[in-house]
């Protein structure tokens, strides 16, 4: 009998949906207070999940949902970086 692990699951802060951890983007809030894309997943700081899409961080920058998830105001520089950290 094989044991298959189980695949972590997140919720993406823009759509709500829950995925495989694997599928999503880690954005940290690191304790320099520094807001930054997190691509190998295991930066310490407090982390939320996005989708690799543009509409998730819209929805999220536009209902302030990855504030709440960071616990941090977050300005709209950053949200630039992170968009191009996206589409990139």
């Amino acid at each position: 009998m094989v044991i298959q692990k189980k695949t972590p699951q997140r919720m993406c802060v823009g759509c709500q949906e829950m995925k495989n951890k694997k599928e999503l983007l880690r954005i940290v809030r690191t304790p320099d207070d520094d807001v930054i894309l997190d691509p190998t997943g295991k930066k310490s700081g407090r982390g939320a999940y996005l989708c690799c899409n543009e509409q998730c961080l819209a929805k999220a920058f536009k209902e302030k949902r990855l504030e709440r998830a960071l616990k941090r105001v977050i300005n709209p520089e950053i949200y630039e970086q992170l968009r191009s950290g996206i589409i990139t």
